[in-house]
């Protein structure tokens, strides 16, 4: 695990937070006789950047995909926008405002990185496919209209001159970044991150860091974030949750949880003083 990335200070600031947008009561989840997620409760508030750490097979990546309708949990609440969510799969959870990157980066290899941005803006289409097919009238209209706010983000990422590479091209670092933007091409409310700094050297760690607040601080955006990097995440975070084996062993700010003994002895290994 590292602990520090060099020259890269960026610091929370502890920005202006709003009321509660995403509310987990009491969830678990298991697989067969395996429990990933024990009674997990914690919430999001608007604008904020919330962390969740924990030792490989914690539950992180579960839990994320609890929120956006990978899984469904068996017991528990989903409160979102101050609505209990019943049976949402990930197409709902995206029609809602929800966006996802992963661990692992599930780009289109073969496509350009416009085309892989422009992917984002599918539900955002509202032409017939036999007129998309077309390509005529309203469907032509309303693709010049996505393709500029997919321009838009690839001027945002600082990608312009790789709009028309295959992403299967690019080094493993732009391609993070291609990802966050066919992310935030659905203009999601609430945006989950799964490591977007995993496998990066710390001049592509920088950048995404500084990506990751643009994208709170200009578009408002909520960030639920998982990251390994304890530097990235005491410095980006405003809150943090901590899962051990499935099970939340610590919440609160980040100088909170870098404090607490539990965390201490489970993850962080090393004490804050």
């Amino acid at each position: 695990m590292q602990m520090n990335v060099p020259e890269a200070h960026f610091g929370a600031a502890r920005r202006q937070t709003g009321p509660v947008i995403l509310d987990l009561r009491n969830i678990s989840l298991s697989f067969g006789g395996v429990r990933a997620l024990s009674d997990i409760s914690f919430d999001v508030r608007q604008h904020e950047i919330r962390a969740i750490i924990g030792p490989n097979g914690a539950g992180k990546s579960s839990m994320l995909n609890v929120i956006n309708g990978v899984y469904r949990p068996q017991q528990g609440q989903i409160i979102y926008r101050g609505e209990m969510r019943k049976n949402m799969d990930c197409h709902a959870a995206a029609k809602s405002g929800i966006a996802r990157t992963f661990q692992n980066i599930a780009l289109f290899k073969g496509m350009s990185v416009l085309d892989n941005i422009m992917t984002g803006r599918n539900l955002k289409m509202t032409s017939s496919f036999l007129l998309q097919a077309l390509h005529w009238g309203p469907a032509r209209r309303e693709e010049i209209a996505h393709r500029i706010k997919a321009e838009e983000i690839i001027d945002f990422l600082e990608i312009q001159a790789i709009r028309h590479t295959p992403a299967g091209r690019l080094p493993y670092g732009l391609q993070k970044r291609v990802e966050l933007g066919r992310a935030l091409a659905a203009e999601p409310e609430v945006l989950l991150l799964d490591e977007p700094m995993a496998g990066m050297n710390v001049e592509e760690k920088q950048d995404m860091c500084r990506f990751i607040l643009d994208v709170n601080d200009q578009f408002g955006t909520t960030i639920v974030l998982i990251e390994h990097d304890m530097s990235v995440v005491m410095d980006l975070s405003d809150r943090v949750v901590v899962l051990d084996y499935g099970k939340k062993i610590a919440d609160g700010t980040p100088e909170q949880v870098r404090c607490n003994q539990d965390v201490i002895n489970a993850y962080l290994g090393v004490s804050c003083a």
